[in-house]
């Protein structure tokens, strides 16, 4: 059984996707632990305070009791909103208060577009246009292009987690290029896990959101691959070619084929 922590901020939004994505992934246990938010706004200087060194570090003690072998700070603005630099930084000092591989949403972000091998991405992204616009730069930080960037303005993750699968095809759409190769829906409070499948249908293409790409985070941290189809192209299995068929000179032939874990090239937060 591996066991991952999660520091998720605020309470009572879409931090049921976590228990859902438990159930879905084959002998992983996630641990999610709240971390305090003074306000439930969609503000630059207060996304970004949600992720300061203390209040993170509120959370830690509880996940070193459970034993997780990663852990990751399950915010997106609380994270991408420091800059690549800062995000970094972050992401260091947790590592360092938790004595695991720390990671960020964010970040998450970053890995699966690199796992995918996709150079194009669109952003639908719930928040105001200026947060928005600073999760492409974030993006474009680690050479990522981005296509198209759509900001639906709501002002709070209650708005998010209020959202329906209607709305997130209404999102994704009008965010969509075709040139663009994925599609990232940057907020962990919108409740996205039970209807990623129903988006990349709809769009044709892969569809990464912020609590799945979070929880694959943890997985990349602690090297471990957990696979299933129903929460996206991310977590779908990767066949492997078949083995090499041994000539009958060289002792008895046969032929092994089939599917295993594909691992890519593992990137540290840090790299």
């Amino acid at each position: 059984m591996t066991t991952l922590g999660f520091l998720y901020p605020g309470h009572h939004v879409a931090e049921d996707d976590f228990p859902r994505m438990e159930i879905l992934l084959d002998a992983v246990r996630l641990v999610v632990n709240h971390t305090e938010v003074d306000e439930d706004v969609y503000e630059t200087d207060a996304l970004a305070e949600t992720g300061a060194p203390g209040r993170l570090a509120t959370g830690v003690v509880g996940l070193q009791r459970a034993g997780v072998e990663s852990v990751v700070w399950a915010s997106s603005g609380g994270s991408f909103l420091r800059g690549w630099e800062g995000a970094h930084e972050q992401t260091a000092a947790l590592a360092r208060a938790v004595g695991v591989p720390a990671s960020s949403t964010s970040f998450g972000f970053v890995h699966a577009v690199q796992e995918l091998e996709v150079a194009r991405v669109a952003v639908a992204a719930t928040y105001p246009r200026p947060i928005a616009e600073a999760f492409s730069a974030f993006l474009r930080s680690a050479g990522i292009e981005v296509a198209a960037t759509h900001a639906a303005g709501l002002t709070s993750a209650a708005q998010a987690a209020a959202w329906d699968l209607e709305q997130l095809k209404e999102l994704v759409t009008a965010a969509d290029r075709p040139e663009a190769e994925a599609m990232l829906v940057p907020d962990t409070a919108l409740h996205t896990v039970s209807h990623v499948t129903e988006l990349e249908e709809l769009l044709g293409k892969p569809v990464l959101t912020g609590n799945q790409v979070t929880v694959r985070e943890g997985l990349r941290l602690a090297d471990r691959r957990s696979w299933s189809p129903r929460l996206g192209r991310i977590f779908a299995e990767r066949e492997a070619p078949p083995a090499p068929v041994a000539r009958w000179g060289e002792g008895r032939a046969y032929a092994h084929s089939g599917k295993k874990p594909w691992h890519g090239r593992q990137i540290r937060s840090g790299e």
